[in-house]
């Protein structure tokens, strides 16, 4: 997801100044993507030269309150009617780190497993931790949701690794 179709997202449903959808855009990701105060107002500049929001007037506090324009909600329209394709994605460390190490036979890939089990495991008790106290509702939920799934899938082509490896032997 970019920062900007979030922001726009969150802009969608009223005006906020870039600490309120810095703070809305962290709890809606179930605080697993940060956000910068200064990555929200660089990216606030940008929406605002593309003609996606537009500024209002500085409150007391001269704080600005930023509007989604018509052309940023078809933009977001346009990004939600948008599938994600696995292309669009970014590499995954993991599996060109086993590829590598592999490839170059360099390395003892089974303790690379191993140790990447062991931490995938503690993040998995990790993350059902956090979906057990979780109290942001149905966004937040669905993202930890979301991880637990890529943590018990990455469990799964560990366990897959492993079989190939010894059948290699």
């Amino acid at each position: 997801m970019s920062i900007r179709h979030g922001l726009l997202a969150l802009l969608s449903t009223g005006p906020r100044h870039g600490y309120q959808l810095r703070v809305e855009f962290e709890a809606s990701t179930g605080a697993t993507w940060p956000l910068n105060i200064g990555q929200v107002y660089t990216t606030l500049s940008r929406l605002e030269r593309d003609g996606l929001v537009e500024p209002g007037e500085s409150d007391e506090q001269g704080r600005v309150a930023y509007t989604i324009t018509a052309a940023g909600r078809e933009e977001l329209a346009r990004w939600f009617g948008t599938p994600v394709v696995q292309s669009d994605r970014p590499r995954d460390e993991l599996v060109i780190k086993l590829a590598m190490a592999v490839a170059a036979g360099r390395a003892d890939v089974a303790e690379v497993i191993h140790k990447q089990r062991t931490a995938t495991m503690r993040a998995l008790q990790q993350l059902t931790a956090a979906k057990r106290a979780a109290t942001d509702g149905a966004a937040q939920r669905l993202v930890i949701d979301s991880m637990i799934f890529q943590a018990e899938a990455e469990q799964r082509w560990l366990d897959h690794c492993e079989a190939v490896l010894k059948e290699e032997r």
